[in-house]
């Protein structure tokens, strides 16, 4: 037998074309052909839209990391409950120590400063349980600066008010030596009686012989008190109710007694020098 016999019938569309060991081959040969050009032609195409393997790789690993979210979503959103509901709980407790804190620095200032933005922060707070935690957070921090200004204000005003207790603190303490009574002397006689400076020497004379001008002076066998020798030293407390202590109190008591029993320092000083008293 022959080695191009035919073997198999030709097919309908390859009728002129005898199927031999040859023709096999080279039907075979053509297709691989083809699968080549194909697979280059698809390269080609590949590569002019710019996509490549790393693209791919890429693509694959943003495909199962959206899977593995997908996947947890449900545990996500069981810890973010958890999450969101101790931050409530903290937000709550937040709120209620800040409501007693500004509560406590309200009763504190006592009037000493205007605290109404503060009471109101406090008032808007107290909703706590009926409004957002958003809206909580907010207003805890408002009230807590509310408090703070306040407290600030409260504690300067003190330091003010403790600063003008020195002073006239001070001020008392040197009126009280002899010196600082008689400067005291000489200023209100000129100021509200109109005396000079010659009433004033015999003002100085008759004070000097009473007491020596010590505001604590006391004559053990009448009963005497202080600069003008007030009998009973009460009286003094026409003029102020720290006559006892205040030596500007007893001059001024002592000036205008004064006036009104003599008329002027001078005619009290003759009557003292006439009888030993006045």
């Amino acid at each position: 037998m022959r080695n191009d016999t035919p073997i198999t019938p030709a097919r309908s569309g390859d009728q002129d074309a005898p199927t031999t060991r040859r023709s096999i081959r080279r039907r075979r040969d053509g297709r691989q052909r083809l699968i080549v050009a194909g697979a280059i032609a698809a390269a080609g195409l590949l590569a002019g839209t710019g996509f490549t393997v790393q693209n791919a790789v890429a693509t694959q690993a943003s495909i199962d990391a959206t899977t593995a979210l997908t996947e947890s979503t449900g545990v996500r959103h069981e810890q973010l409950s958890v999450y969101k509901t101790i931050a409530a709980a903290k937000a709550i407790d937040r709120a209620e120590d800040t409501i007693a804190a500004a509560n406590a620095t309200l009763a504190a200032t006592g009037g000493k400063v205007d605290a109404s933005g503060l009471a109101a922060s406090v008032a808007s707070l107290s909703d706590y349980r009926s409004i957002p935690i958003d809206e909580v957070v907010d207003l805890t921090e408002a009230t807590r600066a509310a408090a703070e200004k306040t407290a600030a204000a409260a504690a300067e005003y003190d330091r003010a008010q403790a600063e003008a207790a020195a002073a006239e603190a001070a001020a008392i303490a040197a009126a009280n030596t002899p010196d600082g009574a008689r400067a005291t002397a000489r200023t209100l006689a000129a100021n509200q009686y109109g005396w000079g400076e010659a009433q004033f020497q015999c003002l100085n004379q008759l004070w000097q012989k009473e007491s020596g001008w010590s505001y604590t002076a006391y004559n053990a066998s009448s009963g005497a008190t202080g600069i003008p020798q007030s009998l009973p030293g009460s009286k003094m407390a026409a003029a102020g109710a720290d006559w006892q202590t205040n030596a500007t109190t007893q001059v001024t008591w002592g000036l205008g007694y004064i006036a009104s029993a003599y008329g002027t320092p001078c005619s009290a000083w003759s009557h003292s020098q006439a009888v030993n008293w006045y």
